[in-house]
């Protein structure tokens, strides 16, 4: 089992900006890869996804969780690998919860793709052809994201859309807005940045 170090933005802001080269050929350096993500990502207990750049890998995979909800509970399966993932087809774009491992703590209302048509290959080398919704898109489109070096922060409308949660002073767990927080993440783009900032 192998467990990588996850890259922290700012402090490795360059490499989760680059954008990463497709797989060419599934050899036994993909499958390592897509090991090492599995495991890193069942690791973290809030994770639903990671993107080999988030290792600092910059291969065209991605790992997630797709999930279902039962009594209002996300219920997530095993992760899955996906080579070369490439959006075909979108629609249902609106604001949904969003944050990041490479974000610890940092949440997020950000502008998502509720439904996705993806192709590309799974790790047997065998096309895949599939259609995600709802939050299960979501994920999908956050980790495609990475591939290209773009961040859950750069979907966000409003500074005031970004927040973390941690315990009040009746101690009970509540959003605190990013603005209140700013000074605790230094070396951070400035909040201007985030607003009405919009990805090609």
């Amino acid at each position: 089992m192998a467990i990588r170090e996850i890259l922290i933005y700012p402090q490795h802001k360059s490499e989760l900006r680059r954008k990463s080269a497709p797989v060419i050929k599934i050899d036994r350096e993909i499958f390592l890869l897509i090991q090492d993500l599995k495991d890193t990502l069942s690791e973290s207990k809030d994770g639903v996804g990671l993107a080999s750049p988030q290792i600092n890998i910059h291969r065209r995979v991605i790992v997630v969780r797709l999930g279902n909800e039962s009594d209002g509970e996300r219920q997530t399966d095993f992760p899955i690998a996906l080579i070369n993932p490439q959006i075909i087809e979108s629609s249902d774009e609106r604001k949904d919860f969003d944050g990041c491992l490479s974000f610890p703590g940092l949440f997020g209302k950000t502008i998502r793709l509720h439904y996705l048509q993806v192709k590309g290959l799974d790790p047997k080398g065998k096309p895949f052809n599939s259609v995600f919704e709802g939050f299960n898109a979501v994920v999908v489109h956050h980790e495609i994201d990475h591939l290209d070096g773009v961040l859950f922060i750069d979907r966000i409308e409003s500074v005031n859309d970004l927040y973390i949660i941690r315990e009040n002073e009746r101690s009970e767990m509540a959003k605190v807005p990013y603005t209140d927080i700013l000074s605790g993440y230094e070396g951070w783009d400035s909040p201007n940045t985030f607003i009405s900032r919009k990805v090609a």
